[in-house]
């Protein structure tokens, strides 16, 4: 089951009342046989109300893919084809079937070590031209997993594998800070009625208002649905090519209004406009196409 924060901060100030420090946070987490994220987590909270002085260290490190894990417990592709080949050799088709995803990078590197030939006039013919071979690769994969340091030159043909990849590790060294305690007492952080009502407010220890701190996201200025609706029409007319017309004209002609949109004479949707008929109509003064003036 997993050890609540609580008792992992109890730990962690016993061993610093007894130890004065501790130099590895990864190594503390391993002792109380917690994730160091939970000791993390402690650090951070003891650490801001000055209890304890962190220091961050980090180191870059080269681990292993999930595939290179595989190969360090399996052995390389290239090796695995050779184990695979009997003395009288193999077809492809069999060896592929055997060895599966890992069939052809094994022929790739193989050939390029020059362990495996074809019989001549078969190229289907997997052949064995070593009888012992060294699995560099298997050796290199599981010094890496252990921790040890490897040359850059090694690094750089595991990373054209794609079989290493680069992660960043950080943890920390402890010590007491000036607010020590080898108990941390709990902060109130709220005025109760209770509290009011028997005077134990006077006696208690307040936690500090954080004014660095972000508040609740409000929600407020979402957009109307019809609008949005509106304004999603409106951007497909607008990328099909149409242009707006002006919105300002309380008065429209009842061609652009319902003859340019195609409304049949008689249709219901023209009853929802006030359309007003005049028996002399003055026109504007514009130069307007022949072809508009007579429909």
């Amino acid at each position: 089951a997993k050890q609540p924060l609580s008792d992992v901060e109890d730990g962690l100030l016993a061993h610093l009342n007894a130890n004065a420090e501790i130099p590895d946070s990864r190594s503390f987490a391993s002792s109380l046989g917690v994730p160091h994220k939970d000791v993390e987590d402690v650090i951070k909270r003891l650490t801001a109300f000055r209890i304890v002085e962190s220091a961050d260290i980090t180191k870059e490190t080269w681990v292993l893919t999930d595939e290179a894990k595989g190969y360090a417990a399996r052995g390389s592709p290239e090796v695995q084809l050779v184990a695979a080949i009997p003395p009288e050799g193999a077809s492809k088709g069999a060896l592929k079937e055997r060895l599966g995803d890992v069939f052809d990078i094994g022929m790739k590197a193989a050939a390029k070590n020059k362990w495996i030939g074809f019989e001549k006039g078969n190229k289907d013919l997997v052949l064995r031209k070593v009888e012992d071979t060294r699995d560099e690769l298997q050796e290199q994969l599981r010094r890496l997993e252990n921790g040890e340091v490897i040359a850059d030159k090694v690094i750089d043909d595991l990373k054209r594998r794609k079989l290493v990849t680069k992660e960043k590790s950080i943890w920390y060294s402890l010590k007491k800070g000036p607010e020590f305690v080898a108990k941390r007492k709990t902060l109130a952080t709220d005025v109760t009625r209770e509290h009011l009502k028997s005077g134990d407010w006077k006696d208690l220890e307040f936690k500090d208002y954080n004014y660095g701190a972000q508040g609740q996201p409000i929600a407020i200025g979402y957009s109307q649905p019809l609008l949005e609706v509106r304004e999603a029409i409106q951007n497909i007319f607008l990328e099909m090519g149409f242009s707006e017309m002006p919105t300002n004209m309380y008065v429209e002609s009842s061609f652009w209004n319902f003859d340019a949109l195609f409304q049949p004479q008689q249709h219901p949707a023209r009853d929802s406009h006030d359309t007003f008929f005049l028996k002399e109509p003055l026109l504007q003064q514009h130069n307007y196409p022949m072809t508009i003036l007579r429909k």
